[in-house]
């Protein structure tokens, strides 16, 4: 999921993403659990025990990280008319039309504020 992370750090080290990733995966992997603190060493362009390297970073900063993704994408696909049609844009302003007795807001138009009448 946060694979993100460790392939572009090797991007910009210049490494190959994808020989440092599979070491590390198998790193991960392993039932022991020992491999958990393992990450990318881009001083020797493959990986090492981050703890014994003195690189920590705490898991509030990807928990906050992930939180904050999923909020702003909730907040994306809750906004109304994110997604338009515009064949039922022009059917509600039809059926808007009509409910103004005929008028269809023709004999407003162009009269906002600071608007001269013609």
């Amino acid at each position: 999921m946060l694979q993100v992370i460790p392939r572009q750090l090797c991007d910009n080290a210049g490494f190959d993403a994808t020989d440092v990733l599979n070491k590390l995966r198998q790193k991960h992997a392993l039932p022991s659990g020992e491999g958990a603190p393992y990450g990318v060493d881009i001083n020797t362009g493959g990986i090492a025990d981050s703890f014994s390297n003195f690189v920590w970073e705490p898991s509030v900063v990807k928990i906050n990280a992930i939180n904050a993704a999923t909020e702003a994408a909730c907040l994306i696909l809750s906004v109304d008319e994110t997604v338009k049609n515009p064949k039922s844009e022009s059917a509600q302003g039809e059926a808007a039309a009509g409910a103004m007795g005929g008028r269809g807001g023709g004999g407003f138009r162009g009269r906002g504020r600071g608007m001269r009448r013609r």
